[in-house]
């Protein structure tokens, strides 16, 4: 078993995104530009975007943090999204989801201006990733194609199930898994919460992407040996053990899986680490107009 470490790979990436980053800087006396909006105060969402606000600054990004209370009009975050939208000294524009009831997630998407859609969210870069077009790919999908890329991984020809079909993570990866590219080129079985006898599929998996949201629901006898395992769950539970008061957990069953499969990602240290290495690398490509 070896581990599919995140972060190796995203301290080591994130040390050529700085490097591309001062040289951005030197060229047009700007520094690529993250904003980002939070709406209330979830425990989860305050900690996700402090960390990608925390490393724009280790890449030489400027970043602003964008904040609401949970009682903000949909109105008001549309219009100044609208207002980011128009300015022309930022780059990437994500907004924290969860977002209260009230707010329709729906609509906060599409009026973000697709060109500074760093999360991959939008339609329009949904609609070209299903094209193979240039688009901004959804952070964690694409944080996980790195981190394939770099332990070069050969993934043609193999089986790929991919557990959960969110627009965030399970439908795009299994596009991207199955596109005619390195790493790609999987034979790939979407299931989800539905699909009848799930374990049967995932036994069959050369590579498996957990991305349900159910602690530790990928077990040890779902597992072929040898199995490929990348888990993108991030289930938070109050813990007295930890200085945050909380403790992560994966969608695998990490310590009785991992000494059946051949590379295994953990969590914490894996996925989540590669998903804001996706949006940083989304970011510059923005800063630099290399999609759009």
């Amino acid at each position: 078993m070896e581990l599919l470490d995140g972060k190796l790979v995203s301290a080591k990436i994130k040390e050529d995104i700085a490097a591309e980053a001062l040289d951005f800087y030197n060229k047009n006396g700007r520094k690529p530009h993250l904003v980002a909006i939070l709406v209330g105060n979830d425990g989860g969402s305050e900690t996700y975007v402090a960390s990608k606000m925390k490393n724009c600054e280790k890449v030489n990004f400027q970043s602003s943090l964008i904040r609401y209370d949970e009682n903000v009009s949909e109105e008001e975050v549309l219009q100044k999204i609208r207002e980011i939208n128009a300015d022309e000294g930022v780059d990437g524009l994500i907004v924290q989801l969860p977002l209260p009831k009230h707010i329709d997630p729906e609509k906060v998407t599409e009026t973000i201006d697709y060109r500074k859609d760093v999360d991959g969210f939008h339609p329009v870069n949904l609609g070209r990733m299903m094209r193979n077009l240039p688009c901004f790919i959804p952070a964690t999908p694409y944080g996980i194609m790195l981190m394939l890329e770099y332990y070069q991984i050969e993934t043609a020809g193999k089986h790929a199930v991919v557990v959960g079909r969110s627009n965030i993570v399970g439908s795009p990866m299994s596009i991207l898994l199955a596109r005619n590219s390195q790493p790609g080129n999987c034979t790939v079985t979407l299931t989800h919460s539905r699909t009848k006898d799930l374990p049967a599929f995932i036994k069959q998996a050369d590579i498996i992407v957990a991305a349900i949201g159910k602690k530790n629901f990928v077990t040890a006898d779902m597992v072929k040996d040898g199995a490929i395992i990348i888990d993108v769950g991030i289930n938070r539970e109050q813990s007295s053990e930890t200085k945050s008061g909380y403790k992560l957990f994966g969608d695998v069953d990490f310590d009785h899986v991992a000494p059946k499969s051949s590379w295994i990602s953990p969590v914490p240290g894996g996925v989540g680490l590669m998903t804001i290495v996706g949006l940083l690398k989304n970011t510059l490509k923005s800063a630099k107009k290399e999609i759009y």
